[in-house]
């Protein structure tokens, strides 16, 4: 009896607590909310309000971003140039017939500066910008992302002319597939998008723009004509196109050498840098330089910089055995020998075997800006991928567990060639989409039979380019000993170090800015057809015309 009557008590207690609870989340729920959000007047901010839209507001004069501060991706600003010319000059367009497109996806990998140019477009037409990621639409509640979007487009119509952005709209803007009703919540967000889109009209002067480093998976009726009118894509940028962008970082940074010599010779270290890993590189540069007490920033500390964006920070404090550092020279030696006399492999930069991130050594190469690669090519890089393992078991004869990453690019070269390339005689002339890492496959678009003759020709492929590597290390066994000896004693050896011990490269190569930019013009053409030579300037007024 005192047992039943303890536990009453105890549920009794317990429902107290719950229900204070809820009370102090409401009474939490209703504070004022933040600034620099657009809300809708109506029942205040906090727990009633919970499905306003959170659109960020930046006033027209509070925008500090104009296409100067954007660069590595002339194209894309060009065509992004002629929406602040429709925003500006509508009348232009108007008296022509054209119609002014209502929106545009830029596209494009992950920091290449999609955000940046929208931004810049806001800056450079002079009216507000409005975003929202397209994450904050979606909630547990159903109706909440319909009516973000009816708030959201409503705040743009109150600021026209505006430039309204949504920032990763594939979180929203998926294929329709209607299986779960997580997925039902979001297609009628997406659906009530699509209703706003059609209900603009260009009188309206809102310009919706975009972003997505996934356009893959949005859905068609997204992209069409009407709602989007334009893709542009903001691709990774070439060698001009990374020193702009490293004339823009260096501007706060006080150099000891002259900025266009660093532009540009950092420019030939960096392919395949996005303009957000430019900037951490000027950004680490100088906070190098401030650890080593230095009064200016000196290409020494640009290299680290790169070094550090790559590989890691470096570890000195992490001790190796021996044994384990004996093994690791090795490995690296067998990759700089290989990819010395092969003639498609990029030319070494620097061997290490200081332990970085994760990596207990690493060779650096100086990538080339290759746009088509051919099986002669793919092949070649498989072979410098292999070298540090062959190396191991020419030595040692025994393999350890640091080739994993080798083996796993190794792989998915070899998968590239034989399902999507082509490159098999007995796949034949097929290609097939290969899974992004992370995603879920549940079928294969090709039969059984086929899986057997693909897994068949990628093991032959990578058994072939090992039997290839092998062959090398053994004829360069006196050399491959000479740099590991020497990485033993020195722990990093330098491109002149390793011409002193294996001799100049027997291939020509092209290391400066302006061998690799070859004939033409150094810096990128910003230069803007007719039609758009005076977008910056305000439209005449009709008392001024007259």
């Amino acid at each position: 009896m005192l047992l039943f009557f303890f536990l009453i008590c105890r549920s009794d207690v317990l429902y107290g607590i719950f229900y204070i609870s809820l009370f102090l989340m409401a009474v939490y729920s209703l504070r004022p909310a933040s600034g620099g959000v657009v809300r809708k007047s109506g029942l205040g901010s906090g727990l009633f309000n919970f499905g306003q839209s959170p659109v960020r507001l930046i006033e027209k004069d509070k925008i500090g971003v104009r296409f100067s501060d954007v660069a590595g991706c002339e194209e894309a600003k060009l065509e992004i140039i002629e929406f602040v010319n429709f925003l500006k000059n509508p009348a232009k367009y108007e008296a022509l017939g054209a119609k002014i497109p209502r929106g545009a996806i830029l596209k494009g990998p992950p920091g290449t500066g999609k955000t940046l140019l929208a931004k810049a477009t806001a800056g450079e037409a002079n009216v507000p910008f409005l975003s929202v990621s397209g994450s904050e639409f979606l909630e547990m509640f159903v109706g909440v992302g319909p009516k973000r979007v009816r708030d959201m487009f409503a705040s743009a119509r109150d600021k026209a002319p505006c430039i309204l952005f949504i920032d990763e709209i594939d979180a929203i803007g998926g294929k329709r597939s209607g299986t779960s009703f997580g997925h039902q919540e979001r297609e009628n967000t997406l659906n009530q998008l699509l209703v706003e889109m059609d209900g603009f009209t260009t009188q309206e002067n809102v310009v919706v723009l975009a972003a997505t480093n996934r356009i893959d998976i949005l859905d068609p009726a997204l992209l069409r004509p009407g709602r989007f009118d334009r893709q542009i894509y903001v691709s990774l940028p070439d060698i001009k196109g990374r020193a702009s962008i490293f004339k823009i970082h260096l501007k706060p940074i006080k150099l000891a050498d002259d900025m266009q010599l660093v532009a540009r010779k950092m420019a030939t270290r960096t392919p395949g840098f996005s303009g957000a890993d430019i900037a951490s590189v000027c950004n680490e540069a100088a906070l190098i330089a401030a650890r080593e007490d230095a009064h200016s920033v000196n290409l020494i500390h640009f290299d680290k910089a790169i070094d550090r964006v790559i590989a890691g920070l470096e570890k000195k404090s992490q001790v190796l055995q021996p044994e384990e550092k004996k093994i690791v020279a090795y490995h690296e030696a067998g990759h700089a020998v290989v990819g010395w006399f092969l003639e498609h492999c990029n030319p070494l930069l620097k061997v290490s075997i200081i332990p970085r991130g994760k990596a207990l050594g690493y060779a650096q190469y100086q990538p080339r800006d290759i746009y088509l690669l051919t099986k002669d090519q793919m092949l070649d890089e498989m072979c410098l991928a292999l070298g540090g393992r062959a190396s191991e078991e020419v030595f040692f004869g025994k393999v350890g567990s640091g080739a994993v990453d080798d083996l796993q690019r190794v792989t998915r070269s070899a998968y590239s060639q034989i399902v999507q390339l082509g490159f098999s005689s007995k796949v034949g002339l097929l290609s097939f989409d290969l899974p992004e890492q992370g995603d879920m496959v549940l079928t294969k678009p090709y039969s059984e039979h086929t899986a057997q003759i693909i897994d068949e020709e990628v093991r032959q492929l990578v058994e072939s380019a090992y039997e290839r590597t092998l062959t090398i290390l053994r004829e360069k066994r006196q050399l491959v000993e000479k740099v590991a000896l020497r990485l033993l004693d020195k722990e990093q050896l330098q491109k002149e170090d390793l011409v002193e011990v294996l001799g100049p490269r027997p291939f020509v190569e092209k290391n400066t800015y302006e061998e690799l930019v070859g004939p033409g013009p150094l810096d990128e053409d910003v230069s803007l057809p007719p039609g758009l030579k005076d977008w910056n300037k305000e439209p005449e007024s009709k008392s001024e015309a007259s």
